[in-house]
């Protein structure tokens, strides 16, 4: 687990220098979805997919969908 988590870490500040220096081309998209991979792996995963349904959910809402 530590490994996982130091590698999450490692994908997320990558990914955020990468977005930052608008920068993000295809081996930094590979990175990112290294991110997204390892995420998916963790315990917050139920929680961002819970966000994300319920922000769908708002905005179909908003826009009358």
């Amino acid at each position: 687990m530590a490994l996982s988590v130091s590698a999450l870490v490692l994908f997320a500040i990558l990914c955020i220098i990468f977005i930052r220096n608008k920068q993000l081309k295809i081996p930094h998209a590979i990175v990112a979805a290294l991110f997204g991979f390892m995420l998916h792996e963790t315990t917050m995963a139920t929680s961002i997919n819970s966000l994300l349904a319920n922000l769908a959910h708002s905005i179909s809402s908003i826009t009358g969908g």
